[in-house]
This record gives C-alpha cells, sequence and structure tokens, in this order.
C-alpha cells in the first residue's frame, strides 16, 4: 500500500473552491489562510547568504561550529537556559515535525500524544512512523497507558495563539519524567507574544536547567521571514539530539552551507525582529479591531501569528462569507474537531491587503 494512501488529504487542497471565490472579489483576494511570509529577507541575511554561495563541499549535518554557537547563544538568550543544550540544524521545522517519530524509533504499538487543537503535521509524523495519535490536552486523560512514548506540545499555540502558563509546562515535564515520556515541544512562535510572553520548555523555571527528554523545535520562518530558506533547528536533551543526527547523516537530511551562513547572520541580529514586530503587530491590531466590529470573537490569540476567530457557526459557513468579500482563511477543522466553529486568521499579508480585509469587514 502505498504511504501516501495512509495520510489524509493535503488539508490546503481542499481550500481551492473558496479560494476561487475570493479571488472573484473585483479588487482581488486577501488571502489570510496561511502564515507564509510576505515582507522582504533583511538585507544582512541576503548578503550572508550569498556570501557564502561558493560551496562546493558536502556541509556538515551538525552544522559548522560557528552554526552549533550561535543556536546555543540564542537558546540561553531566549529560552533561558543556563545549562549545555544539544543543537542541531534543520531543513525548516516541518520536515522534523514530520519525521520526528520515525527519527526517534518510534512505531507500531506506540502512541504519541498531540493537542487538541493542533497543527496537522504533528499527526501526519505519527503516521508516517506507524505510531497511534491520541489528541487531548489533559494528561489525566493520557492516564497510566505505558504505550504513551512521546507528547507534543505547542506554545504559542498555532492556530489558537495560547500561551501554556509555567505551572503546566512544569506539569508536563514532571509527567513525562515519571513516565520516561519525551516531551517536545513547538516553539517557532516564542518570540511573538503580544499579550503575554511565552516561555520556553527548556527554560530554567521550567525544567530546573534539567533537558534530559526535553526537546524544543524553533524556526527562522517567522522570526526572519525566511520560510524560502527552510531554516530550522532543534535544542534540547544532548542524548537526543545526538540521537537525531546519527539519523539524519545516513538519511542526508541536511541544510545546505549557504543557509547555514545565513542562519548565523539571522540569529545574532535582533533589531530586524524587532522591525518585523512591529509590522505584525499593526497587522493585528487592525484585523482585530476589524473583526471584532464584523461580530466575530476571538479566542486566545494572545501569541503568535494567527487570530482564532468564530462567528459561533460551523467553520465552513464563515470559510464562504469572508471568501464572498475577497478574503480567505483556514477552517478550525484543519487543525482538529474541537475547532470546527473557527477560523484561523493569519497576520502574513501586506499593509495594503491586511487594509482592504479590514474595510471589507467593515
Amino acid at each position: 500500500m502505498p504511504v501516501s494512501s495512509k495520510l489524509p488529504d493535503f488539508p490546503w487542497d481542499l481550500l481551492e473552491p473558496a479560494k476561487a471565490v475570493a479571488a472573484a472579489h473585483p479588487d482581488g483576494i486577501v488571502d489570510l489562510s496561511i502564515g507564509t511570509p510576505v515582507d522582504p529577507v533583511p538585507p544582512l541575511i541576503r548578503e550572508a547568504l550569498a556570501a557564502a554561495s561558493d560551496a562546493p563541499g558536502y556541509p556538515l549535518t551538525a552544522g559548522t561550529a560557528e552554526l552549533r554557537a550561535t543556536i546555543e547563544g540564542w537558546v540561553a538568550a531566549q529560552c533561558g537556559t543556563s545549562g549545555t543544550v544539544g543543537v542541531l540544524p534543520t531543513i525548516g521545522s516541518k520536515e522534523l515535525v514530520a519525521w520526528l517519530p520515525t527519527l526517534l524509533g518510534l512505531g507500531p504499538g506506540d502512541v504519541v500524544a498531540i493537542p487538541d487543537v493542533c497543527y496537522p503535521t504533528y499527526e501526519v509524523g505519527v503516521q508516517l512512523a506507524g505510531a497511534t495519535t491520541v489528541r487531548s490536552d489533559s494528561l489525566t486523560a493520557l492516564g497510566p497507558d505505558p504505550r504513551v512514548r512521546m507528547i507534543w506540545i505547542n506554545s504559542p499555540g498555532n492556530p489558537h495563539g495560547r500561551v501554556l502558563p509555567v505551572a503546566h509546562l512544569r506539569k508536563v515535564v514532571a509527567w513525562a519524567r515519571e513516565r520516561g515520556v519525551t516531551v517536545v515541544s513547538d516553539e517557532c512562535y516564542l518570540t511573538l507574544g503580544w499579550e503575554t510572553t511565552p516561555l520556553s520548555i527548556l527554560a530554567d523555571e521550567v525544567c530546573g536547567g534539567d533537558y534530559t527528554g526535553l526537546l524544543a523545535v524553533h524556526s527562522l520562518s517567522k522570526r526572519s521571514n525566511l520560510a524560502g530558506y527552510r531554516a530550522g533547528f532543534v535544542a534540547g536533551d544532548p542524548s537526543l539530539v545526538g540521537e537525531l543526527l546519527a539519523v539524519r547523516k545516513h538519511a542526508g537530511m541536511i541544510v545546505p552551507a549557504p543557509v547555514q551562513a545565513a542562519m548565523i547572520a539571522g540569529l545574532t541580529d535582533e533589531a530586524h525582529v524587532a522591525e518585523q514586530r512591529e509590522r505584525y503587530s499593526s497587522r493585528r491590531v487592525i484585523l482585530r479591531r476589524a473583526l471584532t466590529g464584523a461580530g466575530f470573537a476571538i479566542e486566545h490569540s494572545e501569541a503568535g501569528l494567527y487570530l482564532w476567530a468564530t462567528r459561533g457557526e460551523e467553520c465552513w459557513a464563515t470559510v464562504q462569507w469572508l471568501g464572498e468579500r475577497g478574503i480567505l482563511a483556514a477552517p478550525g477543522a484543519f487543525y482538529g474537531p474541537r475547532g470546527g466553529q473557527f477560523v484561523r486568521i493569519a497576520l502574513t499579508a501586506t499593509d495594503e491587503r491586511v487594509a482592504a480585509a479590514a474595510e471589507r469587514l467593515s
């Protein structure tokens, strides 16, 4: 049986009819469905990429010594670590999410817990490994099941922007360590807190400087507009990172040398990050005001790149309503059954398109 036959339909393919409706608007579509950056790549990153473009040899899977040191320094500063963490560059974050259960040796008979409402690729990764998915935000609901081998958490969350408090993060770590379960925290939106400050699973306040069984996934796609570069990394338990490195060497999962150089530039400059935050902050204010003015309720959304909005109806009806106004949103059903009455509104559109969406909503 082909692997593809075991996987769900690709969510975004299901959105094509609604996209066609939105695209028919006389002033064009405002696509707020996919969180893909639209702003320029910062010049210092492009310059670093170009300067490293003469790269005829194979790059290191582990990353250059300079890149590893840069990631370690960034993790200490942004994640609040005080001890030694393992780090490994990845080809963006999505490929790591999709292949992590397989890379860690999970398979049939193993269970992976994912959030009730979450990024679809968590479940896809479990399916690729042949393991079993359980959706639950409750540790109690997982019970004493010895088959649970890994648990995904996501804070700030995609799609809803929820930030997990330190007490909950500590509880997850303690629960997992009692059972020998690996905790993987998707923290790709960590630096985009609006109403609260997100905390890494690797922060001393959470794990006390002990990274055993913990992995944090990060990406430069949103903070530095590098979605097109496929630049990410994983940090945490040195032993687990070592296992990932060993397998990825065999599989040829290597970040290209010019991208490694670009990552160094991006992780050592916070000025461009602050500038991009301001862009997203302004767009967030405009879209939030327009949505609430149009009768939407916004839940969570205290961090990240999305507004989690509802009109109290089935999500596809809302997608249709927005599409008739030339606005494309992602239906909450993409992210799990409990998202069925929500739509995800991305902040990743140009200022002009955001203004157009606000005008249409008013």
